[in-house]
């Protein structure tokens, strides 16, 4: 990296530059030794995206932590809170472990304030980006008769192509859990939670019910494509879906739903259109048969080493299977590695 153009983090609205570091290897759920750098502001504007408030001995500032981050503000042996607080010359008090609540910063001078809490919002924003996702938006595709075509399909490619390189019975969503994939979050208490339900109400009031009139949505699943450049070294393959009256409002939907979450810091950024896609063969699936048949957004890699498939004869043979009709009346918050009474992703929310 270029010390005179470092990289800029935006969070909450602000921009901060991140100084070169040294990360260091380390093993899973171990406690964290990371030094952001000062995080500086680099608008014109002073660092106003949070309160700091003036007390009796001085300034103080709260911030809202899920607790499974305090390990990382702590650090080794609390190394990383002991270089904040004497850098800053401030005085860091967090919860203890397991106990939701806030971190309190105070110090006789506001400017040490804000320089801690801008490390500190830097420190969390890099580890959360660092975490598996634990919840998603989702429109639940497992209605009886999609289930019953998707079943067919799976018997059918069985039949007429399990001879073709990597193909499986393994490979295949589970039918209760058809679902299109919005985007995903990571959340990690209950504060953050309800922070997802209202935000999802408050998109039904603002723009969803306009674009919907306040209907479901009927849409048609028809169709199977494949995610990567090659398709005899397929890794997943998915049922498209389109609206049957050829509008784009499940499209329009989706985007707003994301771009709302995003501004709202609990969701990620990853493309500038939601890929509206229903996994049906994932080649994640084989290595673990009680690996949860979630589907991973597009793009995303991961840490399990992947035997592909040949999808050639399943991609000419069923380039226009129909799955069915479905009508979308709900967008849920999903919750990962979960089943509800139907089968599908318990629901933290939905509209």
């Amino acid at each position: 990296m270029d010390v005179l153009r470092p990289t800029l983090v935006r969070i909450g609205g602000r921009v901060y530059r991140k100084n070169l570091i040294q990360e260091q290897p380390f093993p899973p759920e171990e406690e964290e030794d990371f030094c952001a750098g000062p995080g500086d502001c680099v608008d014109d504007d002073p660092c106003d995206a949070f309160v700091v408030e003036e007390t009796e001995r001085g300034f103080q500032c709260r911030v809202e932590v899920p607790s499974p981050f305090y390990k990382y503000i702590i650090g080794k042996k609390g190394e990383t809170k002991k270089r904040l607080e004497a850098e800053t010359r401030t005085s860091i008090s967090i919860p203890k472990p397991g106990v939701e609540g806030e971190i309190v910063i105070t110090g006789q001078h506001r400017g040490g304030v804000i320089s801690a809490r801008t490390r500190i919002d830097v420190l969390l924003d890099s580890f959360r980006k660092k975490q598996p996702f634990t919840h998603f938006l989702s429109f639940a595709l497992n209605q009886p008769a999609i289930q019953e075509k998707f079943l067919q399909f799976k018997e059918e490619v069985l039949e007429k192509c399990s001879k073709d390189h990597g193909v499986s019975s393994s490979l295949f969503q589970n039918p209760a859990k058809l679902h299109l994939t919005l985007g995903t979050l990571v959340l990690l208490n209950e504060q953050e939670i309800q922070k997802a339900c209202d935000l999802l109400q408050q998109c039904k009031e603002d723009f969803v019910d306009q674009i919907t009139g306040g209907k479901p949505l009927t849409v048609e699943v028809a169709g199977v494509e494949y995610m990567n450049d090659d398709p005899a070294m397929t890794d997943v393959l998915y049922a498209k879906v389109h609206m049957k009256d050829g509008s784009d409002r499940l499209q329009m939907v989706s985007d707003q739903l994301v771009e709302r979450f995003v501004a709202s810091g609990l969701m990620l950024k990853e493309w500038d259109r939601v890929k509206l896609h229903a996994t049906v063969m994932n080649t994640l699936f084989r290595k673990d048969p009680t690996e949860e048949r979630n589907n991973t957004m597009p793009g995303k890699s991961s840490s399990k080493e992947r035997e592909s498939f040949n999808g050639r004869n399943i991609l000419k043979l069923f380039e226009n299977f129909y799955f069915g009709e479905v009508q979308l009346d709900s967008v849920r918050l999903s919750q990962r590695f979960s089943s509800d009474t139907s089968g599908y992703y318990a629901t933290s929310g939905q509209l």
